[in-house]
């Protein structure tokens, strides 16, 4: 059995979540960058879908935000 995932929705979803993730915690695009170790154009251009994320960026991310890499790409609610 093969499984397909359609990538750019994944971007899409991971943009989306990544910005009402951001704001529900009341984060400022520069905060956040700050506590992940990268830069504010580097979370502007994820939440934007301009560039996706490394692996390990995701790891980071969802373990700041206490949730799994699933939630994050949008793979389940």
């Amino acid at each position: 059995m093969i499984i397909v995932y359609n990538n750019r929705a994944m971007e899409i979803r991971f943009a989306h979540n990544l910005a009402v993730l951001r704001e529900s915690w009341g984060l400022r695009q520069v905060d956040l960058a700050l506590k992940l170790g990268t830069t504010q154009r580097r979370i502007s251009y994820w939440e934007s879908g301009k560039i996706e994320p490394d692996l390990e960026s995701l790891w980071r991310i969802a373990d700041f935000f206490q949730i799994s890499v699933d939630e994050l790409i949008g793979r389940s609610d």
